[in-house]
């Protein structure tokens, strides 16, 4: 990585924006500031000074053009990405850099695989979509608990939470992908999404000390389904959701995140548990960590230096576990997120 690269955030103001702003600066990189709200971008810049604004919007291609002018990469924090994300991603091929995207929106990410896989492919461009908490994190435990496995038989991701605090933008995508759905829930089985009417079950979850067993939500699906199918042979995926966190998510009145720490992060923390499974045989990853909003920015900033410095396995659309080598990844997120692998 060459020192002071510009890289543009569009919705640079969003909480899970702000983050990665700060992130890019600490790595060595330059933000282009972007995104809808000239008025809130303003109010952004007056906190980093020097830093370049450039408003856009996905209505005005011209805009994103020139927003993306003159920089090595772009980094989409701004949801709906169900709206977003096929404007940015068109501008990105126009201005041939790597798009990367924080979408936890399982339709949004869906259409990105389906959509762009054949034309990022044969630009030789570089697509990672749901490089955050939710689909790029879960993916790059799942590719290390599986080891030489190319297949397994389910894939289990129990989201340990000790709360969700949803911030506005969580709320507007949930709220686009609700409707999208028809009201219905998601769930991948038999190697595909299907979508369902019922009520999920309740369970209990053995996660790992000092967590121990928890009640969680069953079938909690979250971009993990279209992440990892995206590349194993997996029939079964499966989410689950602490109880508490995810009745925090439903509740109207739940609070936004509010900042704990010098760094700005909640204190929310998490623990997430992999297990995976073939044949009879099983393999596990434990991560452990905190806000999983903040974590966000250092897996993005990761996956940039890596994509721009040439350490990638493949182009065109693809989950973090397909492209980057998941366990020398893992590791480098140490000084944010714990990682144990099992089995």
């Amino acid at each position: 990585m060459k020192a002071g690269q510009a890289v543009t955030v569009f919705g640079a103001y969003g909480h899970t924006g702000r983050f990665v702003v700060a992130e890019l600066l600490e790595r060595g990189f330059t933000p282009v500031l972007s995104g809808r709200d000239a008025e809130k971008l303003k109010d952004l810049a007056a906190s980093w000074p020097g830093l370049d604004v450039r408003p856009a919007t996905v209505g005005d291609p011209a805009s994103l053009d020139h927003a993306l002018a003159g920089a090595v990469a772009v980094v989409n924090c701004a949801g709906p990405f169900a709206t977003t994300a096929a404007p940015v991603i068109e501008a990105a091929l126009r201005a041939g850099i790597p798009y990367v995207d924080v979408a936890a929106e399982i339709e949004a990410n869906l259409d990105t695989f389906t959509h762009f896989a054949g034309r990022a492919e044969a630009a030789g461009a570089v697509i990672v979509p749901a490089m955050a908490f939710y689909g790029g994190f879960g993916d790059l435990l799942v590719t290390a608990a599986m080891g030489e496995w190319t297949a397994a038989d389910e894939v289990h991701i129990a989201y340990g939470l000790s709360g969700w605090h949803p911030t506005p933008g969580t709320r507007e995508a949930g709220a686009v992908s609700r409707e999208r759905r028809g009201g219905r829930r998601v769930r991948y089985t038999k190697g595909r999404l299907e979508y369902v009417q019922d009520t999920p079950p309740t369970l209990e979850w053995p996660f790992p000390d000092p967590t121990g067993p928890r009640a969680v939500i069953g079938e909690f699906s979250m971009a993990d389904v279209v992440t990892v199918p995206s590349h194993f042979a997996v029939p079964e995926v499966r989410g689950y959701m602490t109880v508490e966190a995810a009745g925090e998510l439903a509740a109207p009145d739940t609070p936004a995140p509010r900042a704990a720490d010098e760094r700005g992060r909640s204190e929310q923390t998490f623990v997430v548990d992999v297990v995976v499974r073939s044949g009879g045989a099983e393999r596990r990853a434990v991560a452990r960590g905190r806000d999983i909003y903040a974590v966000t920015a250092p897996l993005v900033v990761e996956a940039l230096d890596r994509i721009l410095t040439g350490r990638t396995r493949t182009t065109g659309v693809a989950s973090a576990g397909e492209i980057f080598d998941a366990p020398d990844f893992l590791r480098a997120l140490a000084p944010h997120i714990s990682v144990e692998l099992r089995g």
